[in-house]
């Protein structure tokens, strides 16, 4: 019995604790949002952003505060020999926060530190053989989402995709998708939901453009979503956010049903901001 007690009290000590420090983040985020935002990093989102000239007052407004709070919970780490400055940090959070709009937003709870290089990097992988044998095969690449807390990104790729903001690549995007999709452990194209009921239309709208992609990939069909999002489920989904919100016109026409659960999803609708 005795031990049982103690077992019940600690339940509830580690219950308070936790109650205790959400009230405590909570209020340190809500005095961080009441900071002025600088006149100087609102001069990058307009430089660097080109989906910050579309956005609403009221989003930029809110985005400004998320990019507050990004930008003093996150580290940035320089790879590569790559020197990070303020301008780098204020575009990747200005891309990043996008993505929180109109929600509770989380500020990507799993993520410590974004870590970045100049160009595209090698990073190890591996290939399937055939017969279940793997070969370890080195790849090009301009961005990566790790579970263990990290986000990879190359410069120059989150530069020039962010001005350009309407070719349907975003490596920011892309990998900050991943983020939200490995809230819950698993990089599965399903991220969290608010309402549980609607993971049964988002796993079949988004299922079938998927196998839809598949197979105008396998035939060499022209798509107008990155073939890339024909990999599995979760590139699917990061892939489908990019066009989301570069190629929202077009997505709104071609594939309505995904439009449709993105913007539910995001609670935005970028296609207004164009109109």
């Amino acid at each position: 019995m005795l031990i049982l007690i103690i077992a019940l009290c600690a339940t509830v000590l580690i219950l308070l604790l936790s109650s205790a420090a959400v009230v405590i983040k909570t209020r340190h985020r809500n005095h961080v949002m009441q900071r002025p935002f600088p006149a100087e990093w609102e001069t990058v989102l307009q430089k660097n952003m080109a989906l910050y000239r579309h956005l609403p007052p009221e989003l930029r407004d809110q985005l400004h505060k998320d990019i507050l709070v990004f930008m003093a919970e996150k580290d940035f780490e320089g790879c590569g020999g790559l020197m990070v400055t303020e301008e780098m940090k204020v575009t990747i959070a200005g891309e990043a926060c996008l993505l929180l709009l109109n929600r509770k937003p989380t500020f990507y709870p799993n993520l410590k530190s974004i870590l970045l290089y100049p160009h595209p990097y090698h990073a190890p992988g591996y290939r399937n053989v055939g017969g279940g044998h793997y070969a370890a095969e080195a790849s090009l690449r301009a961005g990566e989402s790790w579970t263990g807390g990290d986000v990879v990104l190359a410069w120059d790729c989150v530069r020039t995709e962010s001005q350009n903001g309407h070719d349907g690549r975003n490596v920011v995007l892309h990998e900050f998708a991943h983020q939200l999709d490995q809230e819950d452990g698993r990089a599965d194209g399903a991220p969290l939901l608010e309402i549980h009921s609607r993971y049964h239309d988002w796993a079949r709208i988004l299922n079938s453009e998927y196998q839809r992609l598949r197979d105008d990939v396998t035939h060499n069909r022209h798509t107008d979503i990155d073939p890339y999002g024909a990999t599995n489920p979760a590139e699917f989904f990061a892939v489908a956010t990019e066009s989301f919100f570069e190629n929202p016109l077009q997505m709104q026409s071609g594939e309505p049903g995904l439009y449709k659960e993105l913007k539910e999803y995001y609670k935005l609708d970028p296609a207004a901001w164009l109109s």
